[in-house]
């Protein structure tokens, strides 16, 4: 029963506390650029979620069972991003052949996903942290269910900035960093809830 509190309280951080968008300000690039309409920020977020899932599936056996046996962790970072890399080049194959529209509403941002330092980032962490396979994948998942929030929460924001009269000055990429921030705010105030929940 420890462990599955354990694993709840992982999620919960991971998807509200560290939030790897709102408060490790990691994966920006695609927040920014895709966050406009809510079926594609719905597309990148389960998009990247998806990837962070598999990619930890893949970088955590190869850390502790390749690169540790072999006394090469320096090539960690070259080699998780092959793997990410390779990840990515799938699920584009696999979107443009299933969901053609969602293929081409993400656009540029899809090929992005390999460089989208929030997956890279959780693939590290999670070794980093000193997590086992379960926990890394229930990180991971909190991970990529905290960027698809974030997403769509901005997409909700953002629509209603574009239906708002904006003061001149603020218009544009303005006024969606300010709204940016005042998120990331909010999700600061998460902080220490998963302790007082589970201490």
């Amino acid at each position: 029963m420890e462990m599955f509190y354990s694993l709840i309280a992982i999620l919960l951080s991971s998807v509200l506390v560290d939030n790897y968008v709102l408060s490790r300000f990691l994966g920006i690039c695609p927040f920014l650029g895709v966050s406009k309409k809510l079926d594609q920020a719905t597309g990148m977020g389960i998009s990247v979620t998806a990837v962070m899932l598999i990619a930890t599936a893949v970088t955590w056996p190869i850390q502790y069972f390749v690169l540790d046996k072999l006394g090469l962790g320096y090539m960690q970072t070259i080699v998780f991003i092959l793997v990410i890399a390779s990840l990515v080049q799938m699920l584009e194959l696999i979107l443009k052949r299933f969901s053609p529209a969602l293929h081409k509403g993400l656009g540029v941002y899809l090929p992005l996903i390999t460089t989208n330092c929030a997956v890279l980032g959780v693939a590290i962490n999670n070794i980093t942290d000193g997590y086992s396979f379960v926990e890394s994948l229930v990180s991971s998942l909190g991970c990529g269910l905290g960027f698809l929030l974030a997403m769509v929460l901005f997409s909700g924001v953002r629509s209603r900035i574009d239906e708002s009269r904006v003061p001149k000055p603020f218009r544009g990429l303005a006024v969606t960093l300010i709204a940016a921030s005042f998120i990331s705010l909010a999700f600061m105030g998460f902080a220490g809830v998963v302790d007082a929940l589970f201490a």
